[in-house]
């Protein structure tokens, strides 16, 4: 089973119906791979999906997140602050090394900078790359 940290845009292009990312999201209610989160993931996740559809939408999807038996819940007590350009997306990486996740599904640009980092490793992998792991 693979261990999966993803960011919130990423879930927020997974979730609509019509979306080609669509199938990644099933694939997580089907237990293909297990979500990796933190409080501060959870709570990210609520505020940008209450800001972007709704609050009630948002309710709904985290609920169903926080429970999914196909998700492990962390909280990192050590802030490694890897990404120096967006501090605020640490909370992905921080989760990320303390699960020992296999990598982190993100196309922000930010995290292009942990390829040059060998200690903790994490990787990443593009919601296109992901979508055409699950296939």
């Amino acid at each position: 089973m693979r261990y999966v940290v993803i960011d919130t845009n990423c879930l927020l292009r997974m979730i609509p119906m019509r979306s080609k990312y669509r199938p990644a999201w099933e694939s997580f209610l089907d237990g293909k791979y297990t979500l990796c989160i933190s409080n501060e993931i959870v709570s990210e996740y609520m505020e940008i999906l209450t800001e972007k559809v709704n609050a009630s939408f948002a309710a709904n999807i985290v609920g169903a997140i926080l429970r999914s038996p196909f998700v492990l819940r962390f909280d990192p007590q050590f802030h490694f602050n890897l990404i120096e350009a967006d501090p605020d997306d640490n909370k992905f990486v921080d989760c990320a090394i303390i699960a020992n996740a296999d990598f982190i599904v993100s196309d922000d640009s930010h995290f292009r900078v942990l390829q040059s980092i060998s200690f903790p490793k994490v990787n990443v992998m593009t919601l296109d790359g992901f979508s055409n792991t699950l296939q």
